[in-house]
Formats: structure tokens, C-alpha cells, sequence
């Protein structure tokens, strides 16, 4: 049965859009055939981070409009197989999302697809709240620092209260931390949040720690899902992250300084 799969944040910058197109690639890579939606009508970055933003023609409101089918405003992507994405509407606001529209788009995408991962924008907005409401699992994005955190909490109660599972008195959604941007050294000297006290703060089960990495940059510049980068640490992390959703044991990593080596230190040293 397919599953909807809610990517989230209380902060924006938090790499929310980064993280749906590596989650979401993650799954389409393991064989579940998978469609990423951008909910962040206006602005539009998923096209964008996903490499085919030459491709939208139709887009997420033109389907719910009426304007044009799914078939039509859906995109396959080129470079992996059973991977789609549906772009949103750069000119139109949030008001162009109804409860009634996005319910018979996904309703339609669950006859074909095994995920749908949605692109939310970040906070309580309209936008927002329409990603969260039909979710069956939540992956809540934050970064290790104060702010962030705090706004991750209030997303917590938003879920827990006004989804479509809360509503109706159903199993409620599933919720997941993935912990973004997560610098060791800063960690080391104070400047940002350990994961435990992450974990104290939110007290959801950890996905997945993307560690902070120049390759996240790189491929969003270049319109590449960083999970295709296999040598890169996000990279790893991400696909580490796919797994462990998959119900795998994968230990995680990242988490600790790696031990330099003798010729390291000497380096080091000298420098």
C-alpha cells in the first residue's frame, strides 16, 4: 500500500528540499517506484535540486486547477528508474492549494506509486499544513542548534494534533528526526547542539545525521540528488538514512571525530 511521506521543518534553511530529493531518490534506488512533490508553491526549488527544472511544462496547481492532467505535469527522471517528480507553481501563493484538490492528486498517485514523498515548505503555513495533514510518516528536518530545535517542537504538536491520523482517531503518524548540517568540530566546541540533546529535546526516534559536507553544494549547483554521490559523506548518510525507513539495522555514523593516523597527526603538526 503506498505511503505518504511528509519531509518538514519549523525553520527554513534547515536542507529540507535537499534531503526530499535524496530521500525520496533513496527509495526509487532501492526499486520502490517513488514521486516527490514540491508543495512550496511560489517559490519552487525542487525542479531545481532534481536537475529538470527545463522540463515543467505543468505543474501541481495546473492539476488541481483542472489545467492539465497528472500524466502530464508529471516528470520522470532521467537518471534513475521508478523515480518521478511533480513540480509546483512558481507564479501562483499558497491560497492555490485546496484540502479537496491535493486529496485527489495523491489518491490518484497511490494507484501507481509505492511512496510519495512531500516537499513541505517549512512552518505552519497553508502550504504546510497541506503536506502534514495527509502524511502517514513524518521525517522532521532540523539542524543542531537552539532555534531550529524549538521550532522542530512546535511542528511536533502541529502533527500530532491537526493531521488527517488525528482527526479520525487512526494510528497516528509516524515520526522521524533527521538531523541536518551536523558539524563535529562546532559540536566539539560548544557552538552547536549534541545529537543526545537533540534527541532529549524532540524525543523522536533518529533517521539518519547528514553530516555538514561541501558535496551537498556541489550537486544542488549541478541539479543532482547528493544520495547519487556514493563516495560523499551526505551522500552515505542519506542512503543510510533510506535504509533504517526500510526497517534495516544500520548503524549510525558520523557521530564521532574519525581517528587520525600517526602520518595525520604529524601532518598536522607541522602545518
Amino acid at each position: 500500500m503506498a505511503k505518504i511521506v511528509t519531509m518538514t521543518s519549523g525553520k527554513g534553511g534547515v536542507g529540507k528540499t535537499t534531503s526530499s530529493a535524496a530521500f525520496g531518490t533513496g527509495l526509487a534506488l532501492r526499486g520502490f517506484k517513488t514521486c516527490i512533490i514540491d508543495f512550496d508553491v511560489g517559490l519552487r526549488n525542487l525542479d531545481l535540486i532534481m536537475g529538470c527544472e527545463r522540463r515543467v511544462v505543468f505543474d501541481f496547481v495546473n492539476v488541481i486547477n483542472g489545467e492539465a492532467k497528472l500524466s502530464q505535469a508529471l516528470i520522470k527522471d532521467k537518471r534513475v528508474e521508478n523515480l518521478y517528480i511533480l513540480p509546483t507553481s512558481q507564479t501562483r501563493d499558497k491560497d492555490a492549494l485546496s484540502k479537496e484538490g491535493v486529496e485527489k492528486i495523491l489518491d490518484e498517485l497511490k494507484k501507481e506509486f509505492d511512496y510519495i514523498v512531500c516537499d513541505s515548505p517549512a512552518g505552519i503555513e497553508k502550504g504546510a499544513q497541506m503536506a502534514l495533514y495527509f502524511a502517514d510518516e513524518a521525517i522532521i528536518v532540523t539542524n543542531p542548534e537552539v532555534s531550529s530545535v524549538r521550532d522542530s517542537d512546535r511542528i511536533l504538536g502541529v502533527i500530532q494534533a491537526k493531521s488527517r491520523r488525528a482527526e479520525q482517531g487512526l494510528e497516528p503518524v509516524k515520526e522521524h528526526l533527521l538531523l541536518t548540517r551536523y558539524d563535529l568540530e562546532r559540536v566539539e566546541k560548544g557552538e552547536m547542539l549534541k545529537v543526545d540533546d537533540v534527541l532529549e529535546i524532540l524525543a523522536i526516534p533518529l533517521l539518519g545525521i547528514i553530516p555538514e559536507s561541501p558535496a551537498v553544494l556541489k550537486a544542488s549547483n549541478v541539479g543532482m540528488p547528493v544520495v547519487l554521490d556514493d563516495k560523499s559523506a551526505a551522500g552515505q548518510a542519506y542512503a543510510d538514512a533510506v535504509a533504517r525507513f526500510l526497517g534495516e539495522k544500520v548503524e549510525h555514523r558520523f557521530m564521532k571525530p574519525e581517528k587520525k593516523g600517526f602520518f595525520d597527526r604529524l601532518l598536522r603538526r607541522s602545518a
